[in-house]
């Protein structure tokens, strides 16, 4: 079976958010529910280097874009 590398939380980490449950949370709050018509890298509410490491890690199809496609489907 499949891990995967990095979790929600890491992810969180690495776009420089607050990364306990209650923040984490308190984000998808904050920011959901994302139109349909939007990417989740196109999304206002990411400043430039989160949007440039979103979609660098879709179209890479790196190690993070399990954890991208979560954080997206959350934020639905």
């Amino acid at each position: 079976m499949y891990t995967p590398i990095h979790s929600i939380s890491s992810l969180f980490e690495q776009l420089g958010l607050g990364s306990s449950e209650k923040e984490m949370n308190a984000f998808i709050v904050a920011n959901s529910p994302l139109p349909a018509k939007v990417k989740l890298h196109d999304a206002d509410f990411w400043n430039t280097s989160q949007k440039t490491f979103l979609r660098q890690m879709k179209q890479e199809d790196a190690d993070w874009a399990e954890i991208v496609d979560q954080l997206d489907a959350m934020l639905r």
